[in-house]
């Protein structure tokens, strides 16, 4: 039997609504380490059906290393301004402008296959594909540049 308090822990940890928190405990017979693996494996799915869709908003986030030697520009879309006037989507933008700063990738290629600074467990890409089964959209960084100051 699932308990509320399994699947409150569950979303506190992913974001993900309440009844895929649901079902990934069931499938998972109660394991939350199978639960994660079920969710993660639900939000590559997710990002396949929306990946046709048109992004027509976003933001562009800037960071500046403490240190005033690194700076990245990025841009993140997403298909509303629901979504990008969303806290929690700006947080996002915000932790992918720092992780470029820490992991310095050349493109976006290199960017989606590296392990995600925050949470090593998940890549980038898995982190938004996190995120698109979280706000129910498209989502994507489209491009980026990092400053050194030489």
């Amino acid at each position: 039997m699932i308990t509320a308090q399994q699947i409150k822990e569950l979303r506190d940890k992913t974001g993900v609504s309440v009844s895929a928190c649901k079902r990934a405990l069931e499938e998972a017979g109660g394991d939350m380490e199978k639960a994660l693996a079920v969710l993660q494996r639900e939000s590559a799915k997710s990002a396949e059906k929306k990946s046709d869709r048109i992004l027509g908003s976003g933001v562009i986030e800037a960071y500046v290393h403490n240190n005033k030697k690194v700076g990245v520009i990025l841009e993140l879309k997403s298909e509303s301004d629901f979504v990008s006037g969303n806290e929690e989507f700006r947080t996002l933008a915000k932790d992918a402008a720092m992780h470029i700063a820490a992991s310095s990738p050349s493109d976006l290629d290199e960017l989606m296959g590296q392990p995600y600074i925050k949470n090593p467990a998940v890549t980038v890409k898995e982190l938004l594909n996190q995120a698109i089964q979280k706000f129910g959209e498209k989502i994507e960084i489209s491009r980026f540049a990092k400053y050194n100051l030489s």
